[in-house]
């Protein structure tokens, strides 16, 4: 029995396999490979995986979105449950291209729902986001909040993806778990994150950009912490029982937030990396950008109650790993 993880090659999508692959689970990852961010980072992405595992991964790269193509990859292969990573990332990239988020979040959902409908997988798992709590300016963020008021596309996508869900939950009975990401980062994060864009800029010399004048916080949760969560969710799968779901579902689908539940203020993070770098920063204020919120926090008592989530890797350790691993990984 194998599992899928859709956006396999994405910063997420490589450390869920890596951990189901590290305990002898098969899976099959695809990924389309998009220019969103230098597509070399995703092929060394595969390329570890395929180096510490062997023929148990195996990789296909084509568009969810696109789906005989991804019946013709899955052809002939029992798939037991899916993890679905996969999506066009990125709150400001979301202003510029949005057909990109209406194809892969879109379309591309609706797509792994079905095959979830014909393959009658056990779980499907799947991505949500932070960012559709929107405009809610009550911390912190639980998942009975009402999330109709997104401030981006990106932010609107990931709702219909769960509002989707829970029509498919219910008309066809399979069990998912939606999972609202607060701000993640660790070895091999994304180059478009503040992470990745500061430690750069720092070890350059170069200016970072603060947006809102540093007043800004976010819910950073460091990705060993991610994975242990969304495994932990793929193992324990809601019951088709009638039951309340966190989220509000009587249906086998529920939501989590799943973030550090600590939220950090902006410039802390900032001295951190500092400290991690050797290196102070120059800092270029800027104005708050369209589609961004001031702050995040992650409310994680379902998702603790029900899996035994509980993360607990702080900033202050978890931003000199990444900083070792950003260096180790340029000097390559």
């Amino acid at each position: 029995m194998t599992i899928l993880v859709t956006g396999a090659a994405g910063f997420i999508g490589m450390a869920v396999a890596d951990r189901l692959l590290a305990a002898g689970r098969a899976v099959i990852g695809i990924d389309n490979m998009n220019d969103y961010y230098p597509v070399s980072l995703k092929r060394d992405r595969v390329a570890a995986l395929h180096e510490r595992h062997g023929k148990l991964f195996t990789f296909a790269e084509l568009d969810f979105a696109d789906m005989d193509a991804l019946n013709a990859a899955l052809s002939g292969q029992t798939v037991e449950a899916i993890v679905h990573l996969g999506a066009q990332a990125g709150v400001r990239y979301s202003l510029i291209n949005p057909h990109a988020y209406v194809r892969s979040n879109l379309a591309g959902h609706v797509n792994m729902l079905e095959l979830a409908r014909e393959r009658r997988v056990r779980h499907l798992v799947y991505a949500s986001s932070s960012s559709v709590y929107g405009g809610n300016d009550v911390l912190p963020f639980r998942v009975e909040d009402r999330a109709d008021h997104p401030v981006s596309l990106y932010a609107a996508t990931k709702r219909a993806d769960e509002l989707m869900s829970e029509t498919y939950a219910h008309l066809f009975r399979i069990p998912m778990t939606g999972l609202r990401f607060f701000t993640v980062y660790g070895p091999w994060g994304r180059p478009d994150m503040a992470m990745w864009i500061f430690t750069k800029k720092i070890l350059a010399g170069d200016p970072i950009p603060v947006f809102n004048h540093g007043r800004m916080q976010r819910d950073f949760t460091y990705i060993d912490d991610i994975v242990s969560g969304v495994i932990g969710c793929l193992d324990h799968a809601p019951a088709d029982d009638g039951g309340l779901k966190a989220g509000g579902s009587r249906s086998p689908h529920r939501l989590y937030n799943i973030g550090n539940n600590r939220p950090e203020e902006l410039m802390h993070l900032i001295s951190v990396l500092e400290q991690a770098i050797g290196r102070k920063a120059e800092i270029d204020f800027q104005p708050m950008q369209p589609g961004d919120v001031p702050a995040t926090f992650a409310d994680i008592s379902a998702i603790a109650r029900d899996v035994g989530f509980a993360p607990t890797t702080g900033i202050e350790v978890g931003v000199p790993r990444f900083v070792s691993w950003y260096r180790d990984y340029h000097a390559s």
